[in-house]
């Protein structure tokens, strides 16, 4: 195989993806946009849904699991009365029913969704279940058993209730959260079925809205460095770590892929951290007794 074409460019550019377009698809602008030889993408949004889509460019991609793992912050609205093949409104309508829970009601059956709780993935999600997508099997009739998965909530409160048929929820998670499944199991909950209207994610990790830039601004700086500019350095990625300073002697052996002397810090004995050396990222590892053992080296 030949060489990937592209700049080793690394960072992370923040999209506020639109509706109607696939993450891959976003990925894919903006590894054009920048010219970038690799490019990733830090928890999929579907295709329906807007906010903030992070994306890894270059060594960057090393970090994605740290943003996949942060909690985020999602902003969405429940269809009450209705179920449909897809827990959002991109499918068909399965059932109907005619309840309409006031918002005390509603308040209190949230109470269940917070905290540690249970939740099984939507039909049509991205599990894999014997080696294929459940999404690719539900496109072809079947109805799977999906295991439930831990998810812990730490908020999930009433925005508003314009009408009857509505009511706009905020959400913050961990890992792994399917916002449609929310949606679904509080109607099982209420006893009038529900479904995801729209849905938008506001931050992900330290990465938030405001920060995102549209397609269309970055189609009109593709390939300048005003583009470039708008890059937030890969570290951004490791926010939620310790930061701890190598020697200059540490910093070699940290480079190659040993363990590295750092200077003292108040990291833990078996913390994960992350290690620089004048200001350039190493890698990221765990801290035993003054040295780093890395785990993820930065090629920068």
């Amino acid at each position: 195989m030949g060489r990937k074409k592209g700049r080793d460019i690394s960072g992370w550019l923040i999209v506020d993806k639109p509706a109607g377009i696939t993450s891959t698809s976003v990925v894919g602008k903006v590894r054009w946009a920048l010219d970038a030889k690799k490019a990733g993408h830090a928890g999929t949004l579907d295709p329906a849904a807007t906010g903030v889509l992070a994306i890894a460019l270059g060594e960057a991609t090393k970090t994605v699991p740290f943003i996949t793992d942060a909690m985020k912050c999602y902003r969405f609205m429940v269809r009450l009365g209705a179920s449909t093949t897809t827990d959002d409104a991109e499918g068909d309508v399965i059932e109907t029913r005619d309840a309409r829970p006031d918002e005390a009601a509603i308040e209190a059956a949230l109470v269940s969704f917070r905290g540690d709780i249970k939740q099984v993935p939507p039909q049509y999600s991205a599990v894999k279940v014997d080696g294929e997508r459940a999404y690719d099997l539900a496109r072809e009739g079947e109805v799977m058993d999906l295991k439930s998965r831990p998810l812990f909530v730490e908020s999930l409160k009433i925005l508003s209730r314009p009408d009857a048929d509505h009511v706009e929820l905020e959400m913050v998670c961990g890992k792994g959260g399917y916002v449609r499944s929310v949606a679904r199991d509080l109607g099982e909950a209420l006893g009038c079925l529900g479904h995801v209207a729209w849905l938008r994610r506001e931050w992900s990790g330290p990465f938030e809205a405001s920060d995102g830039m549209t397609l269309e601004q970055i189609e009109a700086l593709a390939r300048t460095p005003e583009l470039d500019a708008k890059l937030f350095p890969m570290e951004t990625g490791l926010a939620d770590l310790l930061e701890v300073h190598a020697t200059a002697e540490g910093a070699v052996k940290i480079k190659n892929g040993n363990p590295g002397m750092v200077i003292a810090s108040d990291a833990e004995f078996g913390e994960e951290v992350w290690a620089s050396y004048q200001g350039k990222p190493l890698g990221v590892g765990i801290y035993k007794s003054g040295e780093l053992h890395p785990n993820r080296v930065f090629n920068l």
